[in-house]
């Protein structure tokens, strides 16, 4: 039994029976067979759908947001805001898909030559507890879209807030085994993915789970999209707008409280305006209000004691490395509370340096120039996502080109759109979600070559 517990209070609240072996079985064989129909369904089933599933989030946003709030502790104000995220990415495809998917004439080849997009089967998605609507609707929107079919293995915190996603999608009028919820437990997926009716799979999480789905679809040759953990760099340079900077630097590191993989983690500022620009980060990050996530603060628990207990340790550890930390305490609450903090003065060789830091912890770090500013924020195994702060061309031009990530954020905080590419270098994964990239990631571009 899964049985969720508020990391506001530490109290149980729903829970949810695990499928059996029996009903795992059922679930992959109804969708195995939802999909011989699905695959061939004309364009305007699909959009129609999408439509229905749109209202069906909208109408009940509340509710959604409210599961997710006492399931995984993030505000309910933020909770709303993802599933008007959620609305916008079933409406983008619903109104885009169909030309995303046009055959594409093949110029200058012999003959009749066209590029046709197909679905191929059954997509497994693996996802996590921190946006528990988004992470998912990134995978089940293209996937409907593409003429393929669903399958949800979600985070055991967040099981709630998957039975509610089977719901709204039933409840739009989706045939039966389109997408369906598995509540089941890690040591399951590898089967799944060993089953010859699942094609793919997609997760977002840890470089460890990622690691893990990696071997296991690559023993069966499946197709993998993997979106991965993220230390992202926060560039401060001299010409940037420092009041704004740090406005936004601070929400983008206590979003979520910090549980974010594309957060801004290290925040790197040049040596002739970091002492300006950590005098006003510090006096933001100290005004961050916390309390109950179901009124207007900043910033709730954390998804977990576990969680906070992970993030407490790594900032014993760079302080015993020799840095400075300031807030950050644990909150003697029931529940999983901290409060914000900065850490300075972390030494660059130092392994915490490089790690992801999955909690309201920022790493503060000066730069003698933007080469170093740029040796530092590339001294990760990651390359997700980064932001960079600055009013010269030049500099722009630089960033742009050599920061090692997927995704580069200028003058603003990194945010996905469903109409951009979403995804990473290095440890933080490979393979794209949004957009037509990431409607065409699980189908088969066929040539199609004629006389």
């Amino acid at each position: 039994m899964f049985t969720s517990i508020n990391p506001a209070t530490g109290e149980a609240g729903g829970s949810h029976a695990i499928h059996d072996d029996a009903e795992i079985e059922r679930r992959v064989a109804l969708a195995a067979d939802t999909f011989k129909t699905w695959r061939a369904s004309p364009m305007e089933a699909r959009t129609k759908l999408l439509s229905a599933i749109t209202d069906a989030f909208d109408a009940n946003k509340q509710r959604l947001a409210e599961t997710a709030t006492r399931e995984m502790g993030k505000t309910l104000k933020s909770a709303i805001a993802e599933v008007e995220k959620c609305v916008a990415g079933f409406r983008y495809y619903a109104k885009n898909g169909p030309a995303c998917l046009e055959p594409v004439a093949v110029t200058d080849a012999p003959g009749d030559a066209r590029a046709i997009w197909l679905p191929t089967g059954i997509v497994l998605a693996i996802m996590p507890w921190n946006f528990p609507y988004w992470q998912v609707v990134r995978f089940l929107a293209p996937t409907i879209m593409a003429g393929n079919v669903g399958l949800l293995k979600h985070a055991s915190l967040t099981q709630g807030c998957a039975a509610l996603i089977e719901e709204m999608v039933r409840a739009a009028g989706a045939p039966e085994g389109l997408f369906q919820n598995l509540a089941i437990k890690s040591d399951k997926v590898n089967g799944l993915i060993a089953d010859k009716r699942i094609v793919a799979a997609t997760l977002t999480g840890s470089e460890g789970a990622g690691s893990k789905v990696a071997e296991a679809a690559g023993k069966h040759l499946k197709k993998v999209v993997l979106e991965l953990g993220g230390s992202d760099p926060f560039i401060v340079m001299p010409s940037a707008d420092l009041d704004e900077a740090a406005k936004v630097a601070v929400k983008a590191r206590i979003q979520n409280a910090g549980q974010s993989c594309i957060c801004a983690k290290r925040m790197i500022v040049h040596a002739d305006v970091y002492d300006a620009f950590a005098e006003k980060f510090a006096a933001a990050m100290d005004a961050v209000t916390i309390g109950d996530p179901m009124t207007e603060v900043d910033m709730g628990p954390l998804s977990s004691e576990e969680q906070r207990n992970t993030v407490l340790d790594q900032i014993e550890r760079a302080k015993a490395a020799g840095a400075s930390l300031r807030g950050g305490e644990s909150v003697d609450l029931p529940g999983a509370w901290m409060n914000p903090g900065i850490l300075t003065d972390v030494p660059r060789d130092h392994d915490i340096a490089r790690e992801e830091l999955f909690g309201p912890i920022a790493m503060l770090f000066r730069a003698t120039d933007i080469d170093d500013a740029i040796a530092l924020a590339n001294d990760i195994p990651y390359g997700l996502g980064s932001s960079v702060w600055t009013n010269d061309a030049g500099e722009r031009e630089r960033f742009e080109r050599d920061v090692e990530a997927g995704m580069t954020a200028v003058n603003q905080m990194l945010a996905s759109s469903p109409e951009a590419p979403f995804g990473g270098v290095k440890l933080s994964g490979h393979g794209r979600e949004l957009g037509p990239w990431g409607l065409h990631e699980f189908m088969n571009l066929k040539a199609v070559l004629a006389k």
